[in-house]
């Protein structure tokens, strides 16, 4: 196979997007070799531009989630411009917006507009509620669709909710986006017809939210706030060594605990005790079975606990910071990094996970703003006034 054939050559998509969510669903698809558009605000462009100066000078979220587009400034309050986002919406194949609520509605660019005129147009959007109930007009950002979906219910301590720590209601949204328009793009092939894709955040996180859901309405309760430790397993969670450094581990079975004891805990005799003989037990006695361990791991570093958990077969990670994360030998041995170009400068960056045999992905570069505005409005033969 041509590795520089991807599978969405050809394929244009222009993006009125900011922040998180439809800019992550469109960079998906410029990974895998879409024309990807990205209308900005002059002046001022994306505001995840601004989110933060942490990689050269540049926002570390707009680099993750904006490589491999084009950036075109159009003020669309412009009859012209929004004439030129008309000519290039004729041209497109999907059509990707997450305005605040309303908005493409009032500026036409709802499906109910646009699909009388460019019949074979995918129309994507992504929203915090959706278009219809009683929250559709209501802002929704990501730390406040954790809240409404329940996830900062179940997370943390029992003393105290806790966010996720990344935008994963912006990325749940932006992944089911991406997938509904891939999916879009198969059935306008069967039937010549764009179709619309709409998606939400509360109901993308939600659907991830499912197991929490059942065990609630089912069960009578959500799973307990246990930090990062298993609520219904043990040992299954955080651990330190004497070296002051933390590891992540879990059984799932006494067959497992029995040879914990012997080869990691190094005192076969522990598995004999009446305390931890079943699981339910090591549960109800989980603060005298941590003691154990952590009289165990006193004098063991942490790479000497990871040998003896991996010696033993037992499930492991060291606790990784962002700077563990960044050096992972994993990544280094699957070459997995690759170079993209930045306005500032290259940046390191992860392949997308997923891997298609014969295909490279595209790994385009980060735009500054407006950085293909004049190219693309040649290519259409406009001139704006000044």
């Amino acid at each position: 196979m041509n590795a520089a054939l991807k599978p969405l050559d050809g394929i244009t998509v222009v993006a009125l997007e900011h922040a998180v969510a439809a800019p992550f669903a469109s960079r998906q698809l410029a990974d895998l070799g879409a024309r990807v558009i990205k209308i900005e605000r002059p002046d001022t462009g994306d505001f995840a531009r601004g989110y933060d100066a942490a990689v050269h000078g540049q926002s570390s979220f707009f680099v993750w989630a904006n490589r491999g587009k084009e950036s075109v400034c159009l003020d669309l309050d412009q009859p012209a411009e929004r004439a030129v986002l008309q000519r290039l919406l004729a041209q497109a194949d999907v059509f990707i917006q997450n305005l605040a609520p309303g908005a493409a509605q009032r500026k036409g660019l709802d499906f109910a507009a646009l699909h009388p005129r460019f019949s074979q147009l995918i129309v994507c959007d992504v929203s915090g509620y959706g278009d219809s109930g009683p929250f559709r007009d209501k802002k929704a950002y990501d730390l406040l669709i954790q809240a409404a979906a329940g996830l900062i219910s179940v997370t943390g301590t029992p003393e105290a909710p806790a966010r996720t720590g990344i935008s994963i209601a912006d990325i749940s949204a932006g992944m089911y986006a991406y997938s509904g328009i891939l999916a879009a793009l198969l059935q306008r092939a069967r039937t010549g017809q764009g179709l619309r894709v709409e998606v939400t955040m509360l109901e993308a996180l939600t659907e991830w939210m499912s197991y929490p859901l059942n065990a609630a309405h089912y069960g009578g309760s959500p799973p307990a706030r246990n930090g990062v430790a298993h609520p219904a397993i043990a040992p299954y969670g955080q651990y330190q060594a004497g070296d002051g450094k933390d590891i992540i581990f879990g059984l799932q079975n006494d067959r497992e605990w029995v040879r914990f004891c012997t080869g990691v805990l190094q005192d076969p005799g522990i598995a004999q005790d009446a305390r931890f003989s079943t699981n339910v037990l090591r549960v109800t006695n989980r603060q005298a079975l941590d003691g154990l361990i952590a009289a165990c791991f006193a004098p063991l570093t942490r790479d000497e606990v990871l040998r003896r958990l991996d010696e033993t077969g037992i499930a492991n990670s060291a606790l990784n910071s962002m700077h563990d994360v960044w050096d992972h030998p994993q990544f280094l041995a699957r070459e997995r990094w690759r170079d993209v170009a930045t306005p500032a400068g290259a940046i390191r960056a992860l392949l997308p996970p997923a891997t298609l045999s014969g295909v490279d992905a595209a790994m385009g570069e980060v735009p500054a703003l407006g950085q293909h505005t004049e190219a693309i409005l040649a290519e259409l033969g406009v001139t704006l006034a000044a």
